[in-house]
């Protein structure tokens, strides 16, 4: 890969970054239209992407995003609303970006009609047709924004020289130019007192300045410049930028604390609908130069706040996925031999080997949590994703759907979230076609006419548990089962409970819609997240209410990679137990359990716990040694059966790297993987959620 490949794929992975950032700043701005500072997140991912996309080539992206840019400077400089017109734009304008993005190695003229509709309906919000040579009023009218390091501070100098400031031998442009000497300036000369030409004396001094300065040295460096002119000039330095405010202030609110303006002509102008510099202009209320250095000091101070958070952000690298994933297996294989090593170093009975053991086995563990801490991110990069499915959805149906979500901040694998995407996608879709109502509907069967649908995420042991749900019209149970004995899932006569009736939704070719569309009715919805969460060793499970809303649990494992396990004997072979379902070990009388006893039920603490022999269940022979006094009971509990697996022994605790079962054994029922012990045997992994169900079935 050549040094440009490698910079335009960096950016091509920066832009799907701000792209996602994008979409979800302009679904928070539909909620918020006053929110200037989602306004500038808006404006900072258009500016960085034109900006990058036209160093690095992309010059069809460039071109596009500065006209979109244009609009939101003008919305950040109050000269336009928000509004859904202008959002509906933006996420258009956002998905045509990623269209160009994808092609970026074709030839994209088939996409230039489409882009260029967007920007028309953008000019005809505008008013204008804002042509990239054109100059807004919005900008200066003398000199640039500078160029801004999060280091350096702005600073509004205001310098008004007395009427007799050349006689006492001072030079105004001296000290404009020792100002220069400090950073970046912007001057602005204010010269409304300056009379005709007949009226002026040449001793006197008529005009006076703003000065927008950003630069390193301190306020008392600035003062210095006008050190002997005190006493013959009005001079104020204010600090505009301290990095600790809220953000920059609107227009309005520059000239009035600058005396610019009065309140009731400020007023006066915020009720109108044309930008308030003309409209202030316009009315006398201020002089244009003012508004223009306004304008300046404003703009420089949002460069200056933009500066110090991408100085914050700069700490950071973006690693490939690829390199993330070999780093997982490498600590895989690595917890694999540190474990070899303890097994033999055990046998050795060397306190100095045995001390370097348990030292590698600290830093191992460190390093396998510090490579799965890399892996691990919010669980909100994906429901973010999910405010615009919901959002085109609901104008598609119909529907007013109000999404609540909450625990943005719960963390899982990457490789998990990824898988999970694309089963959340199915169950929101389902909940907005199948379950919430149509407006007329929801007020009929006296609810808001606004649905409801949550999306939530927290931790739950070692698991994440992730609920959908939503206030709709549930499932009905004699639809579901109607339409399974149609499509001959079931036949006529099959007897089920209502738990079992709901699950049949989850039957390959399933569906209830009467008609297909691009929403739902194919019948490949929710056999598919069934699936999906089952080869994550997860679970699903609906709750459902006619009449009153559904509710979907799914329970995520935090990683798929490494767990914590028990080791257990079953005759000569080892298995493994996920910990997370280990509630505690019990022993049994070896002639409490005779084989007779087709019941296999245990009294622990006064309560009943159905378990089962794994001797049998494995097709082994039962340890028969006469020394040994009981049996092992493991007990577990899985979506809230719980029961025992007798055991022939407990051999300890240790860390797993999951592999996962070939081809040949994929569908082996009753196990999730298999993992490589200390001594370089293989120990399958038993499926615990598949042993509840059988548990479930028998009772």
């Amino acid at each position: 890969m050549t040094v440009d490949d490698f910079h335009r794929q960096a950016f091509r992975e920066e832009a799907v970054d701000l792209l996602s950032e994008l979409e979800t700043s302009v679904l928070e701005l539909e909620d918020d239209p006053g929110n200037l500072e989602v306004v500038n997140r808006v404006f900072r991912a258009m500016h960085t992407i034109k900006g990058s996309g036209a160093m690095f080539g992309f010059d069809d992206i460039a071109s596009f995003t500065h006209e979109v840019e244009t609009i939101f400077d003008k919305v950040r400089g109050n000269e336009m609303p928000v509004t859904k017109e202008l959002l509906d734009l933006t996420l258009s304008a956002r998905d045509h970006i990623s269209l160009l993005l994808d092609h970026a190695n074709e030839d994209v003229t088939r996409f230039l009609p489409e882009g260029e509709k967007i920007l028309r309906g953008f000019r005809s919000l505008a008013g204008t047709s804002l042509q990239p040579d054109e100059t807004p009023l919005s900008e200066p009218a003398e000199g640039q924004a500078p160029e801004i390091s999060a280091e350096m501070m702005t600073y509004r100098v205001r310098f008004k020289p007395h009427p007799d400031f050349f006689a006492s031998g001072n030079d105004p442009a001296y000290m404009l130019d020792d100002l220069r000497q400090l950073g970046a300036c912007q001057v602005f000369a204010h010269y409304e007192t300056l009379p005709p030409l007949p009226d002026l004396d040449p001793e006197q001094c008529y005009l006076w300045w703003d000065v927008i300065l950003t630069t390193a040295s301190s306020e008392l460096a600035i003062r210095d410049v006008f050190l002997f002119a005190e006493d013959h000039a009005q001079i104020s330095v204010t600090c505009l930028d301290d990095g600790l405010d809220s953000g920059p202030k609107k227009l309005g609110e520059i000239l009035l604390e600058r005396g610019d303006v009065r309140q009731e002509d400020l007023a006066k102008a915020l009720a109108g609908q044309q930008p308030l510099g003309v409209i202030l202009t316009g009315i006398g209320a201020t002089r244009e130069k003012a508004v223009a250095s306004a304008l300046a000091e404003q703009n420089t101070v949002r460069q200056a706040r933009s500066a110090r958070e991408d100085q914050a952000t700069a700490g950071s690298i973006r690693v490939s996925s690829e390199k993330l994933d070999l780093l997982q297996d490498l600590v895989g294989e690595l917890v694999i031999v540190q474990g070899q090593m303890k097994q033999g170093i055990s046998l050795l009975d060397d306190p100095f080997l045995r001390s370097l053991s348990e030292q590698l086995e600290r830093l191992s563990d460190a390093f396998r949590d510090s490579t799965l801490g890399i892996r691990m991110m919010p669980i909100g990069s994906t429901f973010s994703k999910f405010r615009r499915l919901v959002r085109d959805l609901s104008a598609q149906t119909g529907k007013e759907v109000d999404l609540i979500t909450r625990g943005e901040d719960t963390e899982l694998d990457k490789m998990v979230l990824e898988r999970l995407g694309d089963a959340l996608v199915h169950l929101l879709r389902n909940s907005i076609d199948h379950g919430l109502e149509t407006p007329n509907e929801r007020v009929h069967a006296g609810k808001p006419s606004k649905g409801t649908l949550s999306l939530t995420a927290e931790h739950s042991g070692g698991e994440v548990l992730i609920v959908i749900s939503d206030d709709g019209r549930g499932i009905d149970p004699q639809r579901v089962r109607a339409k399974a004995v149609e499509r001959g899932l079931i036949l006529p006569d099959c007897v089920l409970t209502q738990k079992e009736t709901i699950e049949l939704i989850f039957r390959p070719g399933f569906s209830t819609a009467e008609t297909i569309s691009s929403v739902s009715g194919r019948g490949v919805g929710m056999d598919v997240v069934k699936r999906v969460i089952d080869s994550m060793r997860g679970s699903i499970e609906v709750e459902s209410e006619f009449g009153k809303g559904t509710r979907v649990n799914l329970r995520i494992p935090l990683t798929l990679a490494i767990i914590d396990g028990l080791t257990v004997r079953v005759g000569d072979e080892t298995y493994v137990l996920p910990l997370d379902y280990v509630e505690e070990c019990v022993e049994m009388p070896c002639d409490a359990d005779d084989g007779q006893d087709r019941n296999h039920l245990l009294h622990v603490r006064g309560n009943i716990v159905p378990y089962i022999r794994m001797n049998d269940w494995l097709h082994l022979q039962r340890d028969c040694d006469k020394k040994k006094m009981h049996d092992h009971i493991i007990i577990v509990a899985v979506d809230g059966i719980r029961f025992g697996l007798l055991v022939d022994q407990v051999v300890g605790e240790h860390q797993t790297v999951i592999k996962s079962l070939g081809p040949v054994f994929r569908e082996l029922e009753g196990f999730s993987g298999a993992t490589i012990q200390g001594d370089g045997s293989m120990s399958l992994i038993l499926d615990v959620k598949a042993l509840a169900q059988q548990i479930s079935k028998a009772k």
